[in-house]
């Protein structure tokens, strides 16, 4: 059995008929998975989870979902429809299953309901990449995202990525590209194709630093990542300069 139906059935088994659909999301829509690519699925439910059911599902993805086994790790996000459908922002989850989170999982913590501007981008990409699972198709039960809300939910990110730029820089330095290229063009591209964006508009001296994270991408796990100190020491003057791109394009948005 494939990771992907492995979710669908455990989704199933958990929630059974509350749930309204399931859809793919990330790189399985944008562009295909890479090595160290999550899984991305959204489940629509009709109605909020009980306790019982967030137990449930968190043992069922603690043990499909990689870190100690050789499958992908799974990010699977819940949303109750009626949080989402009128949309409004921020919008609320009611579940997240990330495997950045395992250590506190395991511990005991269990995903509740909780604002989530991400689902901004989550919902974007599931509408445009429109690939069911079960159910029927994104449109017929979500709401498009306003361009607002995408920067909204975009800048919002920026604080914690800007916190992770030491241990995670490659993933860190994409997503930021994605940001730019959100705010500029109004569409969520795959990293790479953010990368390629950015790297034709930056000057010559700011780029090294993405093209290694471009060339990383397609076929390295993050486990077998390097980064020369000559590169290390061009991550920070690269990202201010992102940055400050970002901010110029922020400031021209219309709020909502």
């Amino acid at each position: 059995m494939n990771q992907v139906q492995q979710i669908v059935e455990l989704a199933d088994a958990v929630l059974g008929q509350i749930v309204i659909g399931t859809y793919l999301h990330g790189s399985s829509v944008l562009g295909g998975l890479r090595p160290a690519s999550d899984v991305d699925v959204l489940v629509v439910s009709r109605r909020r989870m009980n306790e019982q059911d967030r137990r449930a599902l968190l043992g069922g993805l603690l043990h499909i979902s990689g870190s100690r086994n050789t499958a992908r790790p799974i990010e699977l996000t819940v949303v109750v429809q009626s949080e989402v459908r009128p949309w409004r922002y921020p919008p609320t989850g009611d579940f997240l299953y990330g495997e950045w989170m395992r250590t506190e999982y395991e511990a005991g913590e269990v995903p509740q309901p909780e604002p989530m501007p991400d689902l901004a981008l989550l919902i974007a990409v599931a509408l445009s990449g429109d690939h069911p699972l079960t159910g029927p198709r994104p449109a017929e039960v979500l709401d498009p995202v306003p361009q607002a809300d995408l920067v909204r939910a975009s800048v919002a990110g920026i604080p914690g990525l800007l916190d992770d730029l030491d241990s995670d820089t490659r993933n860190v330095l994409l997503t930021l590209a994605r940001i730019w290229t959100t705010l500029a063009t109004g569409q969520i591209k795959s990293k790479d194709a953010a990368a390629d964006w950015a790297l034709d508009r930056l000057p010559p001296a700011h780029r090294p630093a993405l093209e290694h994270a471009r060339q990383l991408y397609p076929n390295c796990p993050y486990s077998e990542e390097s980064w020369s100190d000559a590169l290390q020491a061009q991550v920070r003057p690269h990202v201010d300069r992102v940055l400050s791109d970002i901010d110029r394009l922020r400031n021209r948005t219309p709020r909502t």
